[in-house]
């Protein structure tokens, strides 16, 4: 919230720059961290810098595009990100498993071949900032000389709060999926390691290839209203049949439905959100970014814990949760 309104007073290149100063600092003292307090140390600097990124990067897109094609570049944004999910513990596993026999000892700092994985995403985050620095051009809401103190006080709309509620529910439920079937797959369904990460990169994949194809062509079709609840009956439908196959080809492919109805979804909650206002674009996306995060923290919680009760319990409850959260789509008018 508090980076959103900042880079709606002074701009996005700055806080985008901010947050990715942060996250090679924290790459690095993770990489070469020697105790668990320096590890906490590090994820709690790096969380509270590196949580202005993406929010404030999506709020530079909604600056530099129009509304027709905003859905379609918050897609593309959407793809990019889950992209990084894909790729990301493939790379970082490979390069935990180079054969680099190298240990060094510094104060409270010490390298070794673990760390191997977090000074290469240092390095790639100041390439990064390097071209931010060097290339981007800043995007300013207001007046870059205005004395005015950012205040961090806000309204919400019912508009927007249907728009937050949908966008917990998404990611709270995709959460919730994850942690649910990695414990069912291998107890209940009898997968190994391999099996289980096919799923979830199926997920990935298919929320990455098609959220651009629903934003270019969706609209076409459906109002993004439309699509919406489209995206969350699928997924809420797929979600209770899950339980009911033990086949591995049909499990595969409810998850492959699963996330055709998320990336049907996500775009266009994200493009809802940036339409609200112009002034506080950053403010806004922000926001709903904290709601996600907060979605992504609970949802491994409650699935984990319903488990326990029966395999079914997490899935049918997350497809109740989505066909109900259908509802407050009524509430969802005309932005103010």
């Amino acid at each position: 919230m508090v980076w959103g309104k900042l880079s709606d007073k002074y701009g996005r290149k700055p806080i985008i720059i901010c947050g990715l100063i942060g996250f090679v600092i924290m790459q690095l003292l993770t990489g070469l961290a020697t105790s668990l307090t320096m590890l906490y140390i590090a994820r709690i600097f790096g969380g509270i810098f590196t949580s202005s990124v993406i929010p404030v990067n999506n709020a530079y897109l909604s600056d530099i595009t129009s509304e027709k094609r905003r859905t379609k570049i918050m897609a593309w944004s959407g793809v990019a990100i889950s992209s990084g999910v894909i790729f990301g513990p493939v790379i970082g596993g490979f390069l935990s498993q180079t054969d680099i026999h190298i240990r060094y000892s510094i104060g409270l700092l010490h390298l070794d071949r673990f760390s191997v994985p977090f000074l290469f995403v240092a390095i790639l985050g100041l390439i990064v900032l390097f071209v931010v620095m060097k290339w981007l051009k800043n995007t300013a809401r207001v007046d870059k000389f205005t004395t005015k103190k950012v205040s961090l006080r806000f309204t919400f709309t019912k508009y927007f709060i249907v728009l937050l509620v949908l966008s917990f529910v998404i990611q709270f439920v995709v959460t919730l999926f994850e942690t649910a079937f990695s414990i069912y797959g291998k107890d209940e369904l009898g997968f190994n390691s391999n099996q289980v990460g096919i799923g979830f990169m199926l997920c990935g994949s298919i929320m990455a290839v098609l959220q651009p194809v629903f934003a270019t062509y969706g609209e076409r079709f459906l109002s993004t209203k439309k699509q919406i609840a489209l995206g969350l009956f699928i997924s809420g439908l797929s979600l209770i049949a899950f339980p009911f196959f033990n086949n591995e080809i049909l499990v595969y492919a409810l998850i492959i439905v699963f996330a055709a109805g998320g990336a049907m979804v996500t775009p266009n909650l994200l493009s809802a959100v940036s339409l609200i206002s112009n002034k506080d674009t950053g403010r806004n996306i922000s926001i709903q970014s904290s709601t996600n995060s907060i979605g992504q923290i609970l949802g491994p919680v409650l699935g984990t814990w319903l488990i326990t009760g029966g395999f079914y319990y997490p899935f049918i409850i997350a497809g109740i949760i989505v066909l109900v959260a259908i509802s407050t789509l009524f509430f969802l008018k005309n932005p103010p």
